[in-house]
């Protein structure tokens, strides 16, 4: 589409990305697209049924642009891999995440699991990956970004984020990186508050920018912004999506950046909360983004376009910033028009490949002669939960438990599924009924940073009771241990996705060996590149 030939409300249109909240086309999504001419949709678990479902999804809104005479839409989810995937669901394999292929190290796993993971997205007429993120994760306590990153040293995060960008663009598929400047050392969720990250400039660029610079290299076409103060390049506690110093003076002018500038959703609190979400897209706007994230409420994704539009008319923002950006929007589009792929039929070779990916990023962080599992022997399995009440929905039923995965291996097993805080009753249960086993595995999972203190209770009052072997595994963040020193063995495996837990039951039984390495520094004793040999 021809920018001259597109009204003001067509081109500011194109520079918001929004979502709706049901799985078929509904009032919401053609208000988006045919009032408001909408340049992207953006899916969440909510629109999601079946692997049909989703494509028939995705044609429909590219058919309602289609008539409005509107560029195609980017249709963009977050389906990072790991613990962060939107798509899980019967015909998709879910990828190892981003701590897991850093665990592994190697660069030829990462893309070919990052070309699996976009020929699926392309299938079901997803032609934008809110991933990879670039963020270098060296803060132990970070309650939001953790085993979404490579790890903390900023070159392996560089080397495995430019191998995600290359197997997505190398197929068509629009890579956004994220959160720049860096939300990997903070200690606060920025979709719920506002995060400072204080280090000076030289640090910055040794450390927090490296991999955005590597990716802009590479040819991104976007990145993603970070709802966070960055204090040695913005003074005026101004947060990194709302900075020209960010944004323009820093990423656009002197790192060279010349592709699309995506803000984080403004309906986080970290923006709707402090600035709001209608003068938190002008300000975006003014600072230099070119696309505007509003992801749920159709009340305030109005109020942020009718915003932008008032703004220009008042002269406030100049339309030749609006034009700017809608010339890179058009020209990235048109460079990855949109493709639909095809989901590989080879279940056994993909099957393979992720086990073998698995398996290379387990890391067996401590072992005193508790490996292997003993088959003849009484085993009990402890398996924390998210509560569906709690922050995570379905998926959660769906999937593989560890218990599950070592049933057939031991002569005699129990699993026990407690929440992942759990209850005073739930603590005693575990403790007494441990009592009549020989062997005892615990899985630990941590969501927010810190593991949950009823988690390290059970482990401790384990610690007190006999028995010939005691497991921990940490099935999330790798820190885990720090919680509970004394265990006598400590495996990581970064996320619970199915094939990561019958990676880990063989590792269990001996029959694979763990081969990962840490990519995070855990404490003095457990440092980044450490396995147990």
């Amino acid at each position: 589409m021809d920018i001259l030939k597109m009204s003001l409300e067509q081109k500011i249109g194109q520079m918001f990305m929004c979502g709706f909240a049901t799985k078929e086309l509904n009032d919401h999504a053609q208000t988006l697209i045919t009032d408001y001419h909408v340049g992207g949709i953006i899916y969440f678990r909510r629109n999601i049924n079946d692997v049909k479902q989703v494509a028939d999804l995705s044609i429909a809104l590219q058919e309602i642009a289609a008539n409005e005479g509107l560029p195609p839409l980017w249709i963009s989810t977050d389906q990072e891999g790991g613990m962060v995937a939107r798509i899980d669901v019967d015909g998709i394999d879910l990828i190892p995440g981003n701590m897991a292929l850093g665990a592994a190290d190697n660069t030829e796993y990462t893309y070919k699991a990052a070309q699996l993971n976009a020929s699926q997205l392309l299938s079901l007429g997803i032609n934008m990956n809110l991933a990879p993120s670039l963020d270098v994760n060296n803060n132990a306590k970070n309650p939001i970004i953790g085993v979404r990153s490579f790890g903390e040293i900023a070159e392996k995060v560089s080397e495995h984020g430019v191998a995600v960008v290359n197997a997505y663009q190398d197929l068509g598929l629009s890579a956004v990186g994220k959160h720049f400047p860096g939300h990997g050392d903070t200690d606060v969720d920025s979709h719920h508050g506002l995060a400072v990250v204080a280090h000076d400039i030289t640090r910055l660029k040794e450390v927090e920018l490296q991999p955005f610079v590597k990716a802009i290299d590479s040819g991104i076409d976007a990145i993603m912004t970070a709802h966070v103060i960055f204090s040695a390049i913005e003074p005026n506690d101004i947060p990194a999506t709302l900075s020209s110093a960010v944004l323009n003076d820093l990423l656009r002018v002197e790192m060279g950046f010349q592709g699309i500038i995506m803000t984080d959703c403004l309906e986080m609190h970290a923006i709707s909360r402090n600035i709001g979400i209608a003068e938190g897209a002008v300000q975006a706007v003014l600072a230099g983004a070119d696309c505007i994230l509003v992801s749920h409420r159709l009340n305030c994704q109005i109020e942020a376009i009718e915003a932008v539009k008032e703004a220009v008319a008042s002269g406030r923002i100049s339309e030749s910033i609006i034009d700017d950006s809608v010339r890179r929007i058009l020209e990235v589009k048109h460079r990855r028009a949109q493709q639909l792929g095809v989901i590989s039929n080879e279940d056994e070779k993909t099957k393979s490949l992720l086990s073998e990916i698995a398996c290379n990023s387990i890391t067996l962080v401590k072992d005193e002669g508790q490996l292997p599992l003993k088959s003849d022997e009484s085993l009990l399995v402890i398996w924390p939960e998210v509560s569906l009440e709690n922050q995570m929905d379905e998926r959660w039923n769906r999937l593989l438990t560890l218990g599950t995965a070592l049933q057939g291996h031991v002569s005699e097993l129990k699993e026990l599924r407690i929440c992942s805080e759990p209850s005073e009753a739930e603590i005693e249960d575990v403790v007494s009924t441990a009592k009549g086993y020989t062997q005892i595995v615990m899985a630990t999972y941590t969501a927010g940073g810190v593991l949950p203190i009823g988690q390290s209770v059970i482990v401790n009052r384990l610690l007190e009771q006999e028995h010939s072997r005691f497991i921990v595994t940490a099935t999330r963040n790798p820190y885990d241990i720090n919680e509970i020193e004394n265990v006598p063995a400590y495996l990581c495996c970064y996320d619970n996705t199915s094939t990561m837990i019958e990676s880990l039951a063989s590792v269990l039984m001996g029959l694979q060996e763990p081969e990962g390495r840490l990519p995070v520094t855990i404490n003095d004793l457990y440092t980044v590149g450490w396995k147990k040999v």
